[in-house]
């Protein structure tokens, strides 16, 4: 009997031992289908330092990939990492990156994408998604969960895992290998639009811009009635940010609002609306 019971105990510890070994797999599993390595972001994200392009304040940016299925691969900063972040870079910007990144991935597909900044004006109230920015909403016991001093390092916390979450402005990009969608990146730490500016130029350094015959809202679009749209001015990738006029142009339905220094240009994919 106390052999039967010294067993049974065994297997069952064996089998709560495999159980969490499986989940924590799950949860910070490093399996990665993005084809982008961490050196290889690090290096994106410093190009685009050097660059400086971006306009805003200009602050420092927190930037976080995840894949097709919106698990976080990295997060990395081109400020300060660990627990002393805060110091350097907005803290709240850390989450709001990958944030950004979910809904980049969530809302774009293999043959049409929709950057965060392209959701602004459909999501206020009146606008045709109205709402959309409290679905899927952030899962917070897993975004500020893990020790604070590997935040932006190989071992974030959020690595492996799904947060969640709809962001509406601008940093948030799908990326694409071929016509392909391999997952996304979202960047924070600036004003909105620089955000978009950080991100345009960390994904073409990655040489993951939509391929041709990917279309998105500012290529290819219809209005109420059907009629399909000249694709605004300048617009190539289909996700570029649109920066409001306040016309009554049919652009400006899909416009955002510009920022403390915005720069406007092809290479930073952000046009104005006429």
């Amino acid at each position: 009997m106390k052999l039967r019971n010294t067993i049974s105990l065994f297997i069952s510890t064996l089998a709560l031992a495999f159980g969490a070994q499986t989940v924590s797999a799950d949860a910070g599993g490093a399996t990665n289908n993005t084809g982008i390595s961490r050196d290889q972001l690090v290096a994106a994200v410093n190009q685009a330092t050097t660059d400086d392009l971006d306009g805003g304040y200009p602050l420092k940016f927190w930037v976080t990939l995840v894949d097709n299925t919106g698990k976080v691969i990295e997060v990395v900063t081109n400020g300060a990492t660990g627990e002393n972040a805060s110091n350097s870079e907005w803290l709240g910007s850390r989450v709001i990156s990958a944030q950004k990144a979910n809904t980049a991935n969530a809302f774009s597909l293999n043959g049409y994408v929709i950057s965060t900044a392209n959701l602004y004006k459909a999501t206020q109230p009146g606008g045709s998604l109205f709402g959309l920015q409290h679905s899927n909403p952030v899962d917070a016991s897993t975004a500020y969960a893990g020790n604070p001093k590997k935040y932006g390092t190989a071992e974030d916390p959020l690595k492996g895992r799904r947060i969640g979450g709809v962001n509406v402005f601008g940093g948030g990009l799908a990326l694409y290998a071929g016509g392909t969608k391999v997952g996304a990146i979202g960047v924070s730490g600036d004003t909105s639009v620089a955000d978009h500016a950080f991100a345009w130029r960390v994904r073409e350094a990655l040489g993951k811009h939509p391929a041709a015959g990917t279309v998105g809202i500012t290529t290819f679009n219809v209005d109420v009635a059907g009629v399909a749209q000249t694709p605004i001015a300048g617009a190539a990738k289909g996700d570029e940010l649109i920066l409001e006029s306040g016309s009554a142009d049919y652009w400006n339905a899909w416009s955002h609002p510009a920022a403390p220094n915005t720069k406007v240009g092809t290479n930073v994919g952000i046009l104005q609306a006429p």
